[in-house]
């Protein structure tokens, strides 16, 4: 039976760390299906709107989200595990555990804290908030 997982990625070191977890776990169980997602938060400003297309900001997101998911992708590739990119565009932890449900993922695997300065000091904030609304397991990867 495949395994379908989430590997949720800002691009920070500490996300990192879930490709490092994975990739043990697909040593141990090769029929995994992976999918690495990268949320790009909405900018917000009516401002922005008014000199920037939909278009472009859209753009905008998708290559952003892409640049934050390559390090992870290429690690993977690497190490000849295939996975599919998403990039999405939303409130981080309810499009993370939105896009698990709609997907059938069986897990989501993030790192422990993303790009904070004091994410060393706790858990963050987006991992605690997935941890609480997903209705999947969540691995946090230290």
């Amino acid at each position: 039976m495949t395994m379908r997982i989430l590997v949720a990625l800002d691009g920070s070191e500490p996300s990192l760390r879930a490709i490092d977890y994975l990739l043990r776990l697909h040593a141990a169980a090769s029929d995994l299906d992976v999918h690495l997602l990268n949320v790009q938060i909405p900018l917000e400003s009516g401002h922005v709107r008014m000199f920037i297309s939909h278009e472009d900001l859209q753009e905008y997101y998708r290559e952003q989200g892409q640049a934050a998911l390559k390090a992870g992708r290429e690690r993977l590739e690497q190490a000849g595990v295939a996975c599919t990119v998403h990039v999405a565009v939303g409130h981080s932890a309810q499009t993370i555990t939105q896009f698990a449900r709609e997907r059938g993922i069986d897990t989501i695997v993030m790192g422990s804290h993303g790009h904070s300065g004091i994410g060393h000091l706790l858990l963050g904030s987006v991992t605690s908030e997935v941890i609480r609304l997903a209705d999947v397991p969540v691995t946090v990867a230290k």
